[in-house]
Order: structure tokens, then C-alpha cells, then sequence
């Protein structure tokens, strides 16, 4: 059994589906469904994890950064574009007060002013419950904005389409599981993880990027969290091109791991653009192998 950040009908749940067919439970938080795969309620779950206009989700970040580990084993992205859906028989005009989730009215606001300046805009708790709200018949709101998915699956229609301020905004999403083998590598991969400094001194982060930076190794995404321990007390999410199997990204964690306080590995999985990296003169596979042979020869000449 999986789980996802729902209910259904969101672009999670969207993004569920385009991997499995397997059935799956609906969670309220990101909290809930993370929390019902530490306790084996679920195999796995899928939840948002950064959006390419409104940057990563804090509360996965936080909850796969502390608590019992947990491991990404496979990324989504997913296209997000956004329609207005209102009750059939309502026209455009007829729009007054509208319904949607918070980073849904952050990325539709300027078709908004520009399209239905005078309308009141809502803030809620996901798309999929805007829908299903709009689709009561007694609801004071006339519209909500949100995917496709929703507004088919509470029999709305569309009164205005394709509304994203950002015609290429994506989300990634992440399906989670309990710590096991990663994935083989495949020459297209991410690895996730979360380094916690020893303490806030000049320098601390340079530390931890010279890790990666002197081994080739190219981020994909760096995000600093409070580790709510105290004010200004921080620690950082970081994507990184490569696989744990690499033997540069496997030298990268050994640095890490002697420099940090600690560091949260949160898996090595897939690239769901399969974009292979760039690898430098020096960091390939074959010149790791040549300098331990040329290493091994010094010690017995």
C-alpha cells in the first residue's frame, strides 16, 4: 500500500499515478504521509518536495531532515499549469469569488489582476479540496483555480485555461520509503542529503561546498533550515549530481562526514530528466581507478 500528500485529485496525486496504478492512500499533511511510512503503514509515499517558481517545500525538507530516516527511491516532475474551474452553466463573468491553494494564487496572481481584477482570491488547503468545495452547489465561492485532475474529478468545467503566470513551471515531486539498498546507478543520477555544521563559525559553509567543489561534484540544489535548536542555528538540504556508487560523490560523503556534525543521507536514485553530468578531466570512474592503482604501486614498488 502507498500513500501521498492529498486528498485526491491534487497534482501529488497526479503524480502518483503517472508512476503506479497501485492503491494508495490519501494523507492531510506532508507530515501524515511521511510519518505513515516511519510506522509502516505504508510501503512508500509521494510528496512535493521543490517547485521551480516557488522553490522547495519546507515542511518535506524538515521532516525528511530530522526523525527516523527515511529515503527518496524515486523523483516526478511534473508540469503544473492551472485552470479555472466553476460549477457547469457558469461563465467567466459570472466569477466573483475564488478558491485555491496558497502557491496555486501565488503563480496564477498576475492573470488574476489582469483577467478578474475585482475578484476575491481565497487561500486554502489544496487544490483538490477548492474543487470540491466549488462543486457544492451551496458553496459562496464560484470558481477555483487548480489542475485538471481536480476539476474533472468533482465534475467542473473549465470557464478559463492555462492561467499559470509561468507557462514552465514544474514541481518534483518524491516517493519515500524506509532506508534500503539505493537504486543501481544509472549515469543519471541525484543523490539527497542534509549536512548539520558543528557550529556557526566564518567559513563553515565554504567547508561544507569545497566538499563537492573539489571533487567535480555539481549541486543541483542547496537550501539552508533551521534546525530549531535555537535562532540562527541552520543546516543545509543539498541535491548533488552523482550516485552514492561514484567514486567521487563517494569521496565527497567521506568529507563531509569528517567536516560535519552530521550528515543524513536521503538516497540515490534516478533523475527523472535523465540528465547525465558533466564530468570533469579527473573525476571520472577510470581516473579514480588509475590514481588508487598508481597509489597501490607506491606502497609496494
Amino acid at each position: 500500500m502507498l500513500g501521498y500528500f492529498g486528498p485526491a485529485g491534487t497534482f501529488t496525486h497526479q503524480a502518483l499515478l503517472s508512476v503506479t496504478d497501485e492503491e494508495a492512500i490519501p494523507f492531510a499533511t506532508v507530515a501524515q504521509a511521511l510519518d505513515a511510512v516511519r510506522n509502516g503503514e505504508v510501503t512508500a509515499a509521494m510528496v512535493p518536495i521543490e517547485n521551480s517558481v516557488e522553490g522547495g517545500v519546507s515542511a518535506t525538507l524538515d521532516i525528511l531532515a530530522a526523525g527516523k530516516r527515511l529515503m527518496i527511491s524515486q523523483e516526478v516532475l511534473l508540469p503544473v499549469q492551472f485552470n479555472l474551474y466553476a460549477r457547469p452553466g457558469t461563465k467567466l463573468s459570472d466569477v466573483k469569488r475564488v478558491i485555491t491553494h496558497p502557491h496555486s494564487a501565488a503563480q496564477t496572481r498576475h492573470w488574476m489582476i489582469d483577467n478578474l481584477p475585482t475578484v476575491t482570491v481565497t487561500e486554502g488547503g489544496s487544490n483538490a479540496a477548492a474543487a470540491q468545495e466549488v462543486a457544492d452547489p451551496a458553496s459562496k465561492y464560484d470558481a477555483a483555480i487548480c489542475g485538471e485532475v481536480a476539476g474533472k474529478l468533482y465534475g467542473l468545467e473549465p470557464v478559463a485555461s492555462e492561467i499559470a503566470d509561468n507557462s514552465s513551471a514544474v514541481t518534483r515531486f518524491v516517493l519515500v520509503c524506509l532506508p534500503t539498498e539505493p537504486p543501481h546507478r544509472t549515469g543519471a543520477d541525484k543523490t539527497t542529503l542534509v549536512a548539520y555544521m558543528h557550529a556557526d563559525h566564518s567559513g563553515a559553509l565554504l567547508e561544507i561546498l569545497d566538499q563537492f567543489a573539489s571533487r567535480g561534484v555539481n549541486l543541483t540544489r542547496i537550501e539552508s533550515r533551521p534546525t530549531k535548536t535555537g535562532l540562527g542555528n541552520y543546516c543545509f538540504s543539498i541535491d548533488a549530481e552523482g550516485h552514492l556508487r561514484d567514486p567521487r560523490l563517494a569521496e565527497t560523503l567521506e568529507g563531509l562526514h569528517r567536516i560535519c556534525a552530521e550528515v543524513v543521507f536521503l538516497g540515490s536514485y534516478p533523475r527523472a530528466d535523465g540528465v547525465r553530468p558533466e564530468i570533469a578531466r579527473g573525476f571520472t570512474d577510470e581516473d579514480y581507478a588509475a590514481s588508487r592503482a598508481w597509489y597501490a604501486g607506491l606502497l609496494r614498488p
